[in-house]
């Protein structure tokens, strides 16, 4: 009798196994896993600092694991620089373009792997290799023209169509559409599609979920350095994809406060910001928000989707490029941030170690810094007035230190937090923004800090709060506004401000019966 043989499974062209990474003593990797199949568009995602980023320079030689196994094309890979990746078969385009501005497309993109005749570089074949890459994406340029002179979005293209050319196996895209149209946008991905039929497997990063149901086949999510979920796309929906991503049950309503917010206010006293139809830059396209006297307003959504941008451009540390601003009532376009210092605004950045504390600087010198000009008279600060200051927000914050002058640097991630926040509080803003003000400090610190900004906010003062965490946002603010590719595509209040509603409006924009409009 005729027995059907059952095909053998084709093996991957990649396996991470248990890949763990830290940097000095903090994991950013923690028995992570990705599986890779050959002729497939994989998905990458994740929070910031999930572990995507340290999982593709594991991967290409970046980073050294300090455990864990990897396997390509069948054998034990190990190397140690990006340019022995791109040897074996990997390609990576990087959100930044990292190519040479100051030479010719053509050389660009034939860069280490350069046709020559006789010894001698052969610049016909050269032109012709890249405009046939280029044909490809319908994109028609003289491949003599230095890069540098091109569009940013036909750079990208550029070093897309370098990546191709290398005839790898694996093409790593991190963030490729982020400074394309729609349209260029269209042309990737009908040449991922082309390569996928070629057999070239394509890993693809990208915040916009939208780009991730239109192109790929499967999804590995990432949280916290460990790899939460892998699937097929089609098996995982817009909302349980962005649950995942934040560590949250899609159904489930906490019975009791997970932070340590106080009471929600009654209503706002009065209008301190409003922000109309605002756009700046490509993440900034069309926000809405306003935020009163005594109220906590969140801003919500995924990476990418223009928070951080926005309370830059109100801070007037970027310029806008169209909408409108009122503050206290008064038309407002700061156009640098000392306009907003000016008016009573300050600004926690997100990343307190890069733009917040200067780390050889004590806690006096990083507590005063913006109040400094107001303690100085003929050159000459006001020492003993500053220690009051500094002693007194110490004291009124619980700021641990050994003494005033102990340098920042040596603090802990909340009590630099506490200093950042009391750095504004001095100033006595009426507008106090903060982007992601309990990041990556320990639950304590954490509850010590929601805790103040709810005092804060009871005593009058407005506040803006960036968020990237689910019950920060709804146990936290009075208001909340949700942003997603540049837009307000919500505004959740009363009942309506739940992780449902919230998640719906992350995921898919303006839910279904909450519409946000300009009017």
């Amino acid at each position: 009798m005729f027995q059907r043989q059952t095909p053998t499974p084709t093996p991957p062209l990649l396996v991470m196994r248990g890949i763990d990474k830290s940097f000095g003593g903090s994991p950013a990797l923690r028995g992570a896993e990705f599986t890779l199949g050959r002729g497939e568009v994989h998905a990458l995602i994740g929070q910031n600092g999930a572990g995507k980023s340290t999982l593709i320079k594991v991967l290409t030689g970046y980073h050294r694991r300090d455990a864990g196994l990897v396997e390509f094309d069948g054998q034990p890979f190990e190397v140690h620089s990006p340019h022995a990746a791109q040897a074996a078969g990997i390609s990576t385009i990087y959100q930044e373009i990292n190519l040479v501005g100051l030479r010719s497309v053509a050389e660009n993109i034939c860069l280490g792997r350069e046709p020559r005749r006789f010894g001698l570089l052969d610049w016909r074949a050269m032109h012709a290799e890249a405009r046939r890459l280029l044909g490809r994406f319908s994109i028609d340029v003289d491949v003599r023209r230095p890069l540098g002179s091109l569009p940013t979005a036909t750079q990208q293209m550029v070093a897309i169509a370098r990546a191709i050319g290398f005839k790898a196996k694996l093409v790593i895209m991190d963030e490729p559409t982020s400074s394309l149209d729609d349209r260029e946008v269209e042309v990737l991905f009908d040449v991922i599609r082309q390569i996928r039929a070629d057999g070239v497997s394509v890993v693809f990063v990208s915040h916009k979920l939208d780009e991730l149901y239109a192109v790929c086949d499967r999804v590995t999510i990432m949280r916290d350095g460990t790899t939460v979920r892998s699937g097929p796309m089609s098996e995982i929906g817009k909302l349980e994809l962005v649950a995942t991503m934040l560590g949250r049950e899609l159904t489930a309503v906490a019975r009791q406060g997970a932070t340590a917010f106080g009471a929600k206010a009654a209503h706002a006293a009065g209008e301190v910001l409003a922000v109309d139809q605002l756009a700046a830059g490509p993440r900034v396209r069309d926000v809405s928000l306003a935020v009163g006297a005594g109220e906590i307003v969140g801003m919500a959504g995924l990476l990418g989707a223009g928070r951080t941008e926005t309370v830059r451009v109100v801070f007037g540390a970027d310029p806008a490029a169209g909408g409108s601003m009122r503050y206290g009532g008064q038309p407002f376009r700061p156009t640098e941030p000392a306009d907003a210092i000016a008016r009573g605004i300050g600004f926690c950045t997100e990343d307190r170690k890069i733009e917040g504390i200067v780390p050889e600087l004590s806690v006096r010198e990083n507590l005063t810094l913006a109040l400094l000009p107001h303690l100085t008279k003929a050159g000459i600060v006001d020492e003993a007035e500053q220690r009051r200051i500094v002693e007194r927000f110490i004291q009124r914050l619980g700021v641990k230190c050994q003494s005033p002058e102990q340098p920042i640097r040596e603090l802990s991630g909340g009590n630099q937090q506490k200093v950042l926040l009391a750095r504004w509080l001095c100033m006595n803003p009426k507008l106090l923004i903060l982007d992601e003000p309990t990041r990556g400090i320990d639950v304590g610190a954490k509850a010590e800090i929601q805790a103040l900004i709810g005092e804060l906010a009871k005593d009058g003062l407005a506040v803006l709060m960036v968020s990237s965490e689910v019950e920060e946002i709804i146990e936290g603010s009075d208001r909340a506004y949700v942003l997603r590719d540049g837009q307000t595509v919500a505004e959740l209040t009363g009942q309506d401000l739940n992780e449902t509603e919230l998640l719906a409006a992350m995921a898919h924009g303006a839910h279904d019966s909450r519409e946000y409009g300009h009017g």
